[in-house]
């Protein structure tokens, strides 16, 4: 299992040149690929796009990719831009009657005055370098991921432990609501009957059974557990597989919060609804760390 959010870095150099990349992801419910390259490097992007798409399934993904020549670079004079600029000085020269003579130094600091040759653009060496250094920062990336991964197993899997521990306990209660329910509801039969000074008439137990078994019926809550046993083990298993365990896992966490929130519907016993609380609140820390699973 992977975790969205890594970082890598890869580069590679050839003679007079050397490539760099940075990826960095973070969580996005599908594959998000944005590409930072300058214009030299625009025909790459393509390249970058297939190999990641070939690595990753998921998240949002920033590339960006460097390249630094290190021979030495000779310039060519932007001879338009410095004659237009000295004959529209001149002008304003003859206009205001204004003395002296065109400075090198600010020519120099024109913006496109002086501009790189560049030898031949960019080359097939290039092209293989860029391409090395792309899946060693893959590589990386996909390592510091896997790490992530492993931390993220490991919490959700203490997460599980505390739900598990709180559905013996709601079974427990569960088992003895029908006699409860009977002793609870006789109680109260018995008290309305013997209000102000009212003659104790036996009660019907027939009549006291369909209202003590319709009762049981809307509160009881043994499928509900058994969903939760069946999400729990579900759930330890997909983390224990491997591979692209996010859509399942998003997929079983709503499954899980939909059962707690069935227990919380039909009981009406305050030691279920605490623990159907505390499973609702692990369930939803659950769900922020599945978001950042691949």
């Amino acid at each position: 299992m992977k975790s969205m959010t890594g970082f890598g870095r890869g580069s590679a150099a050839g003679e007079n040149f050397k490539v760099s990349v940075d990826l960095k992801t973070v969580n996005n419910r599908f594959l998000d690929v944005h590409v930072r390259v300058g214009a030299e490097l625009a025909s790459l992007e393509a390249i970058i796009r297939k190999r990641v798409g070939e690595k990753l399934s998921r998240g949002r993904v920033d590339v960006t990719l460097n390249l630094d020549r290190t021979n030495e670079l000779t310039y060519e004079v932007n001879r338009p831009l410095i004659t237009g600029f000295i004959e529209a000085m001149r002008s304003v020269q003859r206009e205001f009657d204004l003395a002296g003579e065109p400075d090198v130094n600010v020519l120099a600091r024109l913006p496109g005055a002086l501009q790189p040759v560049r030898d031949g653009g960019l080359t097939e060496e290039m092209t293989r370098a860029a391409e090395r250094a792309v899946d060693e920062a893959l590589e990386e990336l996909n390592r510091m991921r896997e790490r992530e991964g492993a931390a993220l197993a490991a919490e959700m899997a203490s997460r599980l432990d505390n739900i598990e521990r709180q559905i013996p306990l709601v079974e427990a209660v569960a088992k003895d609501l029908v006699e409860a329910y009977r002793t609870r509801l006789q109680k109260r039969i018995s008290e309305l009957l013997a209000r102000d000074g009212m003659e104790i008439i036996e009660l019907d137990q027939g009549r006291l059974a369909q209202e003590v078994a319709y009762l049981a019926d809307r509160s009881d809550i043994s499928e509900e557990i058994a969903r939760l046993r069946s999400h729990v083990t579900q759930f330890r298993e997909t983390l224990a597989s491997g591979g692209e365990a996010g859509k399942r896992l998003d997929f079983l966490t709503q499954e899980l919060n939909r059962e707690a929130n069935t227990v919380l519907s039909k009981s009406t016993d305050l030691s279920i609804k605490e623990a159907a609380l505390f499973i609702k609140a692990e369930i939803e820390k659950l769900r922020e760390q599945v978001q950042n699973v691949e």
